[in-house]
């Protein structure tokens, strides 16, 4: 059974920072890109980031450019989300995401989702 499980998220003040991880279980991924996607309450789940499967190529949505990094390491089967600086509006539930062969921006196209962690930024 494929797990993905996300760990890492809280409650920060704004300004703050916190490192977001994604392990999976049951099959490797050491093929296939990651990613992390968010929802906000009343809104819809959104792009963030995603890596290639050999880690050389990366993908931000404009507003996290130069606050978040997302890395991965392929022998622990894990992907990362390091988040800096973060602000009241990046407040959401954050998924890890992984399958496809090369990332795309677009929900349906990632096959395997994680449970969501919560990520709560006070002002």
């Amino acid at each position: 059974q494929v797990q993905l499980a996300e760990s890492g998220g809280g409650l920060v003040q704004a300004g703050g920072s916190l490192r977001l991880s994604c392990a999976a279980s049951g099959r490797s991924f050491r093929s296939s890109a990651m990613g992390w996607f968010r929802q906000a309450p009343g809104k819809e789940r959104e792009f963030v980031a995603a890596i290639t499967w050999g880690g050389g190529s990366m993908d931000y949505i404009d507003s996290v450019k130069g606050r978040f990094t997302i890395s991965r390491d392929n022998a622990k089967n894990t992907v990362y989300l390091r988040m800096n600086s973060l602000k009241p509006e990046d407040t959401a539930v954050y998924y890890c995401a992984a399958g496809p062969r090369d990332y795309t921006r677009v929900v349906r196209g990632w096959g395997y989702w994680g449970q969501g962690t919560q990520v709560t930024v006070s002002s």
